[in-house]
């Protein structure tokens, strides 16, 4: 797909962010950010949702404009969060319980919610430079890390009332540790991992203190991952490109799923695993990720990010918000 087309695609997550950052730090004049709250909006559902993720029984997503959406019927209805202190974009959401959850997102703004999103406060955020956040992972209500442009790693043990700078050692093929962070998350055993640009992939055993880099041979951008319950590790991304890991993240296999639009999230659903991506593009495993097949949406909406529903279903979200299930063309 050609970058302009991408660009112009406002719920691509990735590179809408970089393109803002780059845009930022390229003005003569430094860009500082005037915070101001996130406004009501009857059109809220049809903003631009970049991040999604479960608290409790509630669903839980996040996007531009910093509108924060929630659900309490398992994605048959949305209204916005009463009390939302930024405007800016937010990227990404984590809880590490029903009540206790953290988004980050543009400015490298990290904000904390204790009642399931409803109303957040800032616990962070850098005005003097649009550094973006991509992700965010919490292992409990203490515990977290986020991570983003440029190899900026922040990491918490008070629930974000502190946050450490963590410092990455350069690459193995050399350079400076730039690369950018784009999905951190958990196995089973709790190691994180970070799916990153250039192919790498990016592993801590001490809770985000010291990481090693992991070679997975490719050498595009991983836009996505997951850890599967078994212990298994996905990662994917541009092009459609998907690699699996089944032990730990040392030997990795690249794993065809078909399609060439770029994958933007993927999740563990009961015995599923399932991603979207770009231009409506649907993928499906029933083998933990083995194989997959895919599908796409007649109106080719390009998805942004996916969360588990009830009953084996999930909710979608998107360019335009929220997504209703639509019609799927094979194309296997």
């Amino acid at each position: 797909m050609a970058f302009n087309k991408i660009k112009l695609s406002l719920g691509l997550a990735v590179l809408m962010l970089l393109s803002c950052a780059a845009q930022a730090q390229a003005l003569a004049e430094p860009a500082v950010l005037k915070i101001r709250a996130a406004a009501k909006s009857t059109a809220a559902t049809l903003a631009p949702m970049l991040g999604a993720a479960r608290a409790g029984k509630r669903i839980v997503a996040v996007g531009d404009y910093g509108i924060v959406l929630l659900s309490d019927d398992e994605g048959k209805t949305f209204r916005q969060a009463a009390g939302v202190p930024v405007s800016s974009t937010l990227t990404a959401v984590s809880f590490a319980d029903a009540k206790n959850g953290w988004a980050v997102g543009h400015w490298g703004v990290i904000m904390h919610t204790v009642d399931g999103g409803d109303n957040w406060a800032i616990q962070r955020s850098d005005t003097a430079e649009d550094r973006p956040l991509f992700s965010v992972h919490f292992f409990n209500a203490n515990e977290g890390i986020a991570v983003g442009l440029w190899s900026l790693v922040l990491r918490t043990h008070d629930g974000g009332k502190t946050w450490e700078t963590i410092n990455l050692s350069a690459p193995p093929e050399g350079g400076k540790a730039d690369r950018n962070l784009f999905k951190v998350f958990a196995s089973p055993k709790g190691s994180l991992f970070v799916a990153a640009e250039r192919g790498l992939v990016l592993r801590s055993d001490d809770r985000g203190q010291s990481w090693q880099y992991l070679n997975t041979g490719y050498k595009g951008s991983f836009w996505s991952g997951t850890a599967l319950a078994n212990g298994t590790l996905i990662v994917a991304g541009l092009r459609g490109t998907l690699f699996r890991s089944t032990d730990d993240g040392k030997n990795w296999t690249n794993v065809v799923t078909g399609s060439k639009s770029s994958i933007t999230d993927i999740v563990e659903v009961g015995d599923k695993v399932l991603g979207v991506g770009l231009d409506g593009v649907q993928i499906e495993s029933a083998d933990l990720g083995a194989t997959f097949v895919w599908t796409q949406r007649d109106d080719r909406l390009s998805m942004t990010a996916v969360v588990g529903a009830g009953q084996g279903s999930l909710v979608g979200f998107s360019k335009r918000g929220v997504v209703m299930p639509g019609t799927t063309t094979s194309a296997n």
